[in-house]
């Protein structure tokens, strides 16, 4: 990891924050830090701005139960500079680091990868202002750099295509692997300048 800016967490703040993600404090449907971050990308891309009201109901899906003020505070604190790192790398142009292989393999002991978590949180972010996302003028373009989040997904799995692709492991692989560049392209093409 690079040196810690103002707004990047500390390996010990991570664990903190996945810790509190783990504990009864929270939902059992909440996100973990990978989904977390999946849903954070897709907030800062978004064509249209997400509230951190709207964000948070998706991170902890419902009120946790603080133990203080004070937890409170400093988890959301945690959280608005993750968010804020995410929102920094993509601004600047540097590729997402995402935190998990890009891999659809499972570890031996999960059902999925630790990657298709994070694209199911990341288009948790997109539904969630779907029509902003393909409203767009560029509403192919939108379609196509998706496409490979939606595959790894695993969300649209009746659909035929998307199940044909899925179930092809090289093709599958090969989408995953190009997940980080997407994004940027992505981001670009909501946020930057119209010439």
């Amino acid at each position: 990891m690079n040196a810690l800016t103002h707004a990047e967490l500390s390996d010990a703040e991570l664990d903190e924050l996945e810790d509190f993600l783990y504990s009864d404090a929270v939902s059992e449907d909440s996100l973990d830090l990978v989904g977390v971050h999946g849903l954070f990308t897709a907030c800062n891309i978004s064509p249209k701005t997400v509230t951190e009201q709207e964000w948070s109901e998706l991170v902890f899906d419902g009120d946790p139960l603080w133990e203080s003020p004070a937890q409170h505070d400093r988890i959301m604190e945690m959280l608005r500079r993750l968010y804020q790192m995410i929102n920094s790398n993509l601004y600047s142009d540097q590729e997402i680091d995402l935190p998990c292989e890009l891999t659809l393999v499972p570890d031996e002991d999960e059902d999925v990868s630790s990657l298709t978590w994070w694209c199911q949180a990341f288009m948790e972010g997109v539904f969630m202002h779907e029509e902003a996302w393909f409203a767009h003028q560029e509403e192919e373009t939108v379609a196509e750099l998706t496409l490979p989040v939606m595959v790894a997904s695993e969300l649209f799995i009746e659909d035929k295509e998307m199940a044909k692709m899925r179930n092809d492991k090289k093709l599958s692989e090969e989408m995953a692997r190009q997940i980080p560049d997407l994004l940027i392209d992505l981001y670009l093409l909501f946020h930057a300048p119209k010439k």
